[in-house]
């Protein structure tokens, strides 16, 4: 079995081409309904896309000057009881580590890093 299918990344990078990232949580602002959760790398969406939440699929824009795909966070929401994936764009190692853990730091949701 093929564990790295060029292919998938390809179809990430043209969906990601092709739509308007829209940065709706920036860093240092508070999550809309857990104030003390602080974002720490940009946090947005795409346009005209959907997740399984019903809103546009989620991407974590990082501080490299090149924005491209560098990994992906699959997430478990115990709370929302569904699964995403967040798509991590131009992310340095150390705003890919500040992901990883913003995404595992409750019991209520888990998630793993995949890297390109």
């Amino acid at each position: 079995m093929d564990t790295y299918n060029i292919d998938f990344w390809r179809a990430l990078d043209k969906l990601v081409e092709q739509s308007k990232i829209v940065i709706d949580r920036p860093k240092g602002t508070a999550h809309p309904r857990f104030p003390d959760f602080i974002y720490k790398v940009d946090y947005g969406y795409l346009e005209n896309t959907s997740s399984m939440d019903g809103a546009g699929i989620d991407v974590w824009v990082g501080t490299k000057e090149n924005k491209e795909i560098d990994a992906i966070m699959c997430i478990v929401d115990l709370m929302k009881k569904d699964s995403e994936i967040k798509i991590l764009i131009g992310c340095t190692e150390e705003e890919k580590e500040i992901i990883y853990k913003t995404h595992n730091e409750t019991q209520y949701m888990k998630g793993i890093l995949i890297r390109r």
